[in-house]
């Protein structure tokens, strides 16, 4: 296998495999074989040698004292953090008796996998995993609690992950940042902006919440949670009235334009602004800012899609651009995710054909609800690249799920999380840094190879060298399974039904570390999408089909009034998640978890900037430090960051948070969560 591991000192190319849509471009620094610093690839078309913060910080990461190096053993209670140190054949063989037996005597579906996306790359997130619990007959899992909402709602729009060249936007005069904290979660979207700034670029942000990206617009827009699907209806109330649509776009590239242009006349801007929060003349001023300038381009976040109505969200922004016809100017457009085009042939990485029969299907979402309430029950999870007890939704009931004595868990991760502290086998994981990987972008259009920069820590090992093992233990003999980590690259990117894909090989990354895909074959987009009508669905009969409004329509978010603020938990600037929240230099620079709140709604609770401050709900509550000031609407509070549930703290904002599925794509709904808070 190609690797840099065994040069002890130098500069090696890298890749970031955190879930961020840069992906980008790095350099590792070496001496005496351990990393020492970290910088952004200067050659790097999108990342020209810029990177975070957290990417900056990542060596006190992977030499973390607190790292994993072997593999261990529960011998306390659940939760209690108590273990010890075994083999790697104790811990496989463990692992394999346990789970032959629960066949025997409940069938494999009362197994099943918990993992997402701690690390992107491709297989050691959906590879050789895929793999061994299909031939097992596990129970699957819906790998749904980020995004699928919006691909859902985009996908009826658009008709897949396809979007703006952000190299491009350097050109764009009108930047809208919807629902996206760019300045912490899509650096170099900033970076692209400012100099589109420099050539006289305006920047609107519109969110929930005065954040980082918030203070950097030229102008922000803060709205009401939950009701952006309204703002962007109103909007087009106004194109279509003051004729700033591009007729000749629509008719060519669109359906059901006509039907939409009768449709939003009851989105008129006063009934728009009741709903929303956003004033009259601040929504006509927005609409005849973005009809009236080109090319504009509209970066669509993940937030508003962590709605009951999330997916009718993106659904219905994703139309805005076909209404001015920017698909057809350089700079123009939009981006939700552009993942379709570096689409790997995932039948050949993960191998659906060795799943013999049909399996059962369960939401991460309510992965509490599954653990707790699931007839005939699951017996055994094996989770990795994730951390269910931080980041699922109505966390007392996972935890409540994962304290089962007679459910067998296994945890394969780089640190004793707060998951793996109830789990009977914790199997130490590989960095990213240590691994040979392919990862490709849900943002720009590069695909990377990734050759191992540093030895294996401890006794740590790759996602898809355990399950290997496993396969190897449970007495899997298909070839499937012997694969090496370079022929399953190359088997997915063999891939004759993406034309993109051509000439991305796997000798051509060895030489180049990083490619393009390459448009110029296809007919300029939006030319024929994979719609059914091979346009940009305004109408769409398939949403009809499914019982979903054919055009784009608001409908409130489903939480019980009970509790009188909208709550959102959204993310910070050092954390990914729950990633970085255990590591000191991370927190430090992050400080302490705060709720932003209005002052309005501080002053009527006797509630002082800096208090500690008790926020509840039905499913739980947390302590968190109050931010009080005019960062949020009135009927408004906003935490930041996914913070490690330490002994001793109430700080795990999904305890409040609840497990209904959106309206689209069966995603998730954090945001759409009411609380009320009182002064400790």
């Amino acid at each position: 296998m190609a690797s840099y591991a065994t040069q002890k000192d130098g500069i090696f190319p890298s890749v970031c495999s955190l879930d961020c849509p840069d992906t980008c471009g790095l350099l590792v620094h070496k001496q005496d074989g351990k990393i020492v610093k970290i910088t952004g690839d200067p050659a790097h078309p999108v990342t020209q040698g810029v990177i975070c913060n957290k990417v900056r910080n990542m060596p006190a990461r992977l030499y973390d004292p607190k790292r994993l190096k072997y593999p261990l053993k529960r011998v306390g209670t659940k939760g209690e953090g108590k273990f010890e140190r075994i083999t790697w054949d104790e811990a496989i063989a463990t692992i394999a008796e346990k789970w032959k037996e629960l066949i025997a005597q409940h069938g494999a579906e009362s197994i099943m996998p918990y993992s997402f996306y701690g690390n992107m790359g491709i297989l050691n997130v959906e590879g050789m995993d895929r793999r061994f619990f299909n031939r097992l007959g596990a129970s699957q899992l819906e790998r749904t609690i980020c995004n699928s909402a919006g691909a859902a709602g985009y996908m009826y729009t658009m008709g897949g992950s396809y979007g703006t060249d952000p190299e491009e936007t350097i050109d764009t005069k009108l930047f809208i940042f919807w629902g996206c904290n760019a300045v912490s979660t899509n650096m170099h979207q900033v970076t692209l902006a400012e100099k589109a700034r420099k050539n006289g670029a305006k920047v609107v942000v519109i969110d929930v919440h005065k954040n980082q990206t918030g203070r950097w617009a030229d102008w922000f827009i803060p709205i009401l949670p939950g009701t952006d699907t309204a703002l962007a209806l109103g909007l087009m109330h106004i194109l279509f009235a003051e004729e700033l649509v591009d007729e000749t776009f629509l008719a060519e590239y669109t359906v059901g334009y006509e039907e939409l242009r009768e449709h939003v006349k009851q989105y008129n801007p006063a009934a728009v602004s009741a709903i929303t929060g956003v004033s009259v003349d601040d929504i006509y001023e927005l609409a005849r800012m973005y009809g009236r300038t080109s090319p504009s381009f509209i970066r669509i976040g993940n937030g508003p899609q962590h709605h009951d109505n999330g997916g009718m969200f993106v659904r219905t922004i994703a139309c805005l651009p076909a209404l001015t016809g920017q698909w057809h100017v350089r700079g123009g457009g939009a981006i939700k995710g552009n993942s379709g085009y570096a689409s790997v042939n995932f039948q050949a990485l993960q191998r659906p054909d060795l799943l013999k029969e049909k399996t059962r299907s369960i939401s991460m979402n309510q992965i509490g609800e599954a653990l707790t309430e699931l007839d005939p029950p699951l017996y055994s999870l094996f989770v990795y690249n994730s951390n269910p007890l931080v980041v699922a939704p109505n966390g007392n009931k996972v935890r409540e799920g994962f304290a089962r004595e007679d459910l067998f868990t296994v945890v394969h991760d780089l640190f004793l999380t707060e998951t793996a502290r109830y789990a009977d086998i914790v199997l130490p994981a590989t960095s990213s840094y240590e691994n040979l990987d392919l990862f490709t972008s849900y943002w720009h259009y590069f695909v990377h190879l990734h050759l191992p920069v540093i030895e294996r820590y401890g006794e740590s090992k790759s996602n898809v060298e355990v399950f290997r093992l496993l396969a190897e233990a449970m007495g899997f003999t298909e070839q499937a399974f012997k694969d090496t980590e370079e022929e399953m690259i190359r088997q997915m990117l063999d891939h004759p039904a993406n034309p993109y894909l051509d000439g991305i090989t796997y000798e051509a990354l060895l030489e180049r570390h990083f490619i393009k895909i390459d448009r110029s074959k296809k007919p300029k987009f939006p030319g024929k999408l994979p719609t059914p009508s091979g346009k940009i669905e305004l109408y769409s009969k398939r949403m009809e089909k499914k019982g979903l409004p054919p055009l784009p329509t608001y409908e409130p978010i489903k939480e019980d009034e009970k509790y009188p603020l909208l709550f959102v938990s959204a993310p910070n600037h050092n954390f990914l998640n729950s990633t970085f929240s255990n590591n000191a230099r991370h927190v430090a620079m992050e400080k302490t978890p705060r709720l932003h709140i209005h002052t309005d709604e501080a002053r009527k609770r006797g509630i002082e900037d800096g208090a500690k401050i008790r926020v509840y709900n039905d499913r739980g509550e947390c302590v968190l430090t109050a931010s009080v000031g005019e960062n949020v609407l009135p009927g408004v509070a906003v935490s930041q960051g996914l913070w490690a549930d330490e002994p001793g703290t109430k700080q795990l904002v999904n305890a409040l948070t609840p497990s209904r599925l959106s309206d689209m794509g069966r995603g998730a709904t954090f945001f759409s969560t009411r609380v009320e808070v009182e002064k400790l």
